[in-house]
């Protein structure tokens, strides 16, 4: 075992710095060692001798395969203290690795997996991939023969985690797991599940001995503590609420029972209504602990404080919920006397105050106020939010849920891209409010916080949730309001982009048709919402391949918007967006390169530089350069693009996965090949992660690389990857799709480079004949066709080889004029077609 003084530490002194550098084979790492965020053990913890008596005979059970056990029990019992207990004896008991991982979400095991591999420094932690990082910490734990401990706390989902359960073929390691979940995919596996109930009465008295007497107020413990625990249902939240009020108020045991006896309960949860067997018990010593706050608070303010706090994600919300405009109101109105006049109202609350009764709520243990915890600082323990919902009178349900969802919109950042913690805080906290408060935010029409999460979803790239939430929120407005409600056009809209962004296109056109249709009959073709709803119709078609019908339909819009919204708009801006996309889609790149340009500096005026929107003219103002040949210029904005989406949306979204593979592109195209396969390789791995291995631009990406490989050598891996990307695009859009078909023609040309020239030729002219019947005059084409002479060139056909050529000439002249690179490689390939072919008169006449 490691010594915190070892041969390979660091020793600062103050008066004198003395370093210890060590050898050159590399730092060790200095066992014991501890990773994650242990809790702190709670004042009076309870070592629950009983359970640790199972949890052992568990752990001695198992063979040469880790035994793991789930602690699985209710809110309050005390489940994550007491793996926090073993977690902390665990180095003190000779074990060299203690993890701790937060299981809530499979991501954050993931995370802290991979950071254990790397300050172990296991092999492979330099991958780079937090999967793969992972995944070399779980080999290294199977064989390790040092001693380790795994606490996985708060398992929420069985199935996800089930991957990551951790294993020892050595016997030196186990794991420890938390839930609230009574599953049975808990158990088996060499998994033993042990339920966790409220304290013993033994247990109960020695908390509340252990606690009274570590603030120096034991003599309030009397001959009714007993009763008293008894009377708490021996629940440790309960009890915990008890002694702080009992210590806060010099209460004796007694006393606290006494008063315990006369809170009244019948109104706010009587006994027949106690189904889970705690409310009762719980409830009362909330009563009363929020009494003692009331008297504690200067401010008037806790008591509507906590019952607003009670409806959002006991997990947490940001503290500067508190500071909304909306808040604020709540707060000044709920200061006023019951039966006051409107005129005479009291003083403003102001967020000082707010913050202050936040603090008297959290000294009275009746939630927690830690703004380092931020965004999710203001936490309140699920069984105590229960209560105070339970306690709170029906008819002030309504107004407060307005109250809750109107604090989260005017605490929502936007964009929220840049802040994803906050964004998934957010979102949580609009769920948890939705479920609190059944149909209330639907009425007079469904709350814009009930969207803003929609939108939040989909911008985070979560398409598969963006999707199910859509769908959800549709149902619910159309069962509330019917299917021509607003509302409901608007969540069938973005079901329909939701459906587009999944690469589930047939799905997008066919219902984005139905919206369209609907929201011309019901609002008008003029409406704002129309407009959007013509506009997602149009880039669904674009998707799909028709890129006439998209044209159309976009620059419809561009001309509704022009007459209908102010320029500055976005929505009018989105349109020109747009326009630019489905002009550059169809090869009418000049277009689309005069609309990016000028879309650009509206873009950066308006929103400023680092706003999604505005990279994304930006990107797309660097792709149409590189679809002109102007390829330096359109790789050094796609290089910023890149930093700026890794800086402002993280490496994981989506949007940082498409500059990455932009950026490939044009390192492809400027013969930077080598450039081109890093970026690609990690684009590929991280559209396999978060967007699905047959998601349509996962497999667009592992075509392109196939590309590459084969630039750089790589040809047989080349083929068998741009084989499998190609029949399984093809499946999912449709022969007639610019992918496939550019996909296509990349695997024609692999094949006649790497010698198979007669099948290459045949692919070829297949795709050719596909891409001049949809898009004849487009970029794709003309390059398809010089791939088709090039090929005939290898096989010695030079008079198909003339042909060609000269038809490639003609058009990229007409499309894109006589100094266009295209035009300039057509005219070289075509005289040396024409001198290879002894055909002296023609070369002169080009040549004129």
């Amino acid at each position: 075992m490691g010594n915190a003084l070892g041969p390979y530490s660091l020793v600062n002194n103050i008066g004198e710095q003395h370093v210890h550098l060590p050898p050159d084979r590399g730092l060790e790492v200095t066992w014991p060692l501890e990773i994650g965020a242990v809790p702190a053990l709670a004042t009076a913890f309870q070592p629950r001798s009983d359970l640790r008596k199972k949890v052992e005979a568990a752990r001695s059970g198992g063979a040469s395969v880790v035994l793991t056990q789930v602690l699985s029990g209710g809110g309050g019992v005390g489940k994550s203290q007491l793996a926090a207990a073993y977690a902390t004896e665990a180095v003190a008991d000779g074990t060299e690795l203690v993890v701790w991982a937060s299981a809530a979400h499979t991501h954050q095991v993931i995370t802290q997996y991979a950071q254990a591999a790397v300050r172990i420094g296991v092999p492979g932690a330099d991958a780079g991939d937090p999967e793969v990082v992972a995944r070399a910490f779980l080999s290294w734990l199977a064989t390790t023969p040092r001693r380790w401990l795994v606490v996985l706390d708060n398992i929420t989902d069985p199935t996800g985690l089930a991957p990551w359960w951790p294993a020892s073929r050595t016997g030196t390691g186990w794991v420890l797991a938390t839930s609230r979940l009574h599953d049975a995919r808990l158990s088996g596996g060499g998994r033993t599940r042990i339920a966790i109930d409220v304290y013993t009465p033994e247990e109960a008295h020695a908390y509340l001995r252990a606690r009274l007497d570590g603030d120096g107020m034991g003599h309030l413990l009397d001959d009714h503590g007993g009763a008293l625990a008894e009377a708490l249902g021996y629940l440790p939240l309960a009890l915990g609420h008890a002694a702080a009020y009992m210590i806060n108020e010099d209460l004796s045991s007694a006393e606290y029972l006494d008063r315990f006896h006369r809170t009244r309960l019948e109104q706010a949860l009587p006994e027949s209504a106690d189904a889970d067997g705690y409310g009762r018990q719980i409830t009362a010593t909330l009563l009363l602990s929020l009494e003692a706050a009331q008297r504690a608070d200067p401010t008037g303010l806790v008591t509507p404080t906590l019952t607003l706090a009670a409806l959002l994600d006991p997990a947490g919300h940001p503290r500067g919920v508190w500071g909304t405009p909306a808040a604020l109101r709540y707060l000044t109105l709920c200061r006023m006397p019951p039966h006051a006049p409107q005129h005479e109202k009291g003083p403003t609350a102001t967020a000082e105050e707010a913050h202050a009764a936040l603090r008297i709520l959290h000294r009275y243990a009746l939630l927690t106020c830690d703004t380092r915890a931020e965004p999710r600082a203001v936490r309140i323990h699920a069984l105590t939010a229960r209560a105070v919902r339970e306690s709170t009178p029906p008819e002030v349900l309504p107004g407060l849920a307005t109250v809750a969802a109107d604090s989260l919109l005017e605490a929502w950042p936007d964009p929220d891209q840049s802040y994803p913690d906050l964004a998934a805080a957010m979102r949580a906290n609009t769920e948890a409010l939705a479920g609190h408060s059944g149909d209330y935010l639907w009425h007079p029409d469904g709350h814009a916080v009930l969207y803003t999460a929609g939108y939040s979803l989909a911008n985070a790239g979560l398409t598969a949730s963006a999707t199910d939430y859509w769908q959800q929120l549709a149902t619910d407005s159309d069962r509330i309001h019917g299917p021509h409600d607003r509302g409901t056009l608007v969540a069938r809209m973005q079901l329909g982009a939701s459906h587009r962004q999944a690469g589930q296109t047939g799905n997008a056109v066919t219902l984005l048709e139905q919206v369209l249709a609907d929201c011309e009959q019901t609002l008008g073709p003029d409406n704002p919402d129309t407009l959007v709803a013509r506009n997602n119709l149009a880039g669904a078609y674009q998707q799909g391949g028709r890129a006439d019908d998209a044209v159309t339909l976009m620059e419809q819009v561009v001309a509704d918007c022009k007459r209908r919204l102010e320029p500055d708009d976005p929505n009018s801006l989105a349109a020109r967006h747009n326009l630019a996309a489905v002009y550059g889609y169809a090869g009418r790149t000049d277009e689309a390169l005069s609309i990016a340009e000028q879309l650009l500096d509206d873009c950066e005026r308006t929103m400023g530089s680092d706003h999604p929107n505005t990279l994304a003219a930006r990107g797309n103002l660097a792709g149409f350069l590189g679809q002109a040949g102007h390829i330096d210029q359109a790789m050094s904005i796609e290089v910023e693009v890149l930093a700026a989406r890794v800086r402002t949306a993280g490496p994981d979204h989506p949007d940082t996965i498409v500059a990455r593979s932009s950026l490939a592109a044009s390192y492809e195209k400027a013969g930077r090949i080598t450039d081109a396969v890093d970026c690609l390789e990690q684009a590929l791995r991280d559209s396999e992660r978060i967007l699905g291995a047959d998601h349509p631009d996962t497999l667009n990406i592992r075509r392109r690389l196939a590309g590459c490989y084969y630039h750089a050598g790589r040809i047989e891996e080349a083929l068998a990857i741009e084989e499998e990307a190609l029949a399984a695009l093809e499946r999912r859009l449709g022969p007639g799709d610019r992918k496939v078909l550019v996909g296509r023609a990349s695997l024609g040309t692999a094949y006649w480079q790497a010698g198979h020239v007669d099948r290459g030729i045949a692919i070829l002219e297949r795709v050719l004949a596909d891409s001049e019947r949809v898009r004849p005059d487009h970029p794709d084409t003309l390059a398809i066709r010089g791939n088709l002479a090039a090929a005939h060139s290898q096989a010695g056909h030079i008079y198909q080889v003339i042909t060609h050529m000269e038809r490639l000439l003609a058009d990229s002249r007409r499309i894109h004029g006589a100094d266009h690179s295209t035009t300039v490689a057509a005219l070289a390939g075509l005289a040396a077609a024409y001198v290879q072919a002894g055909r002296a008169d023609e070369l002169s006449t080009l040549l004129e």
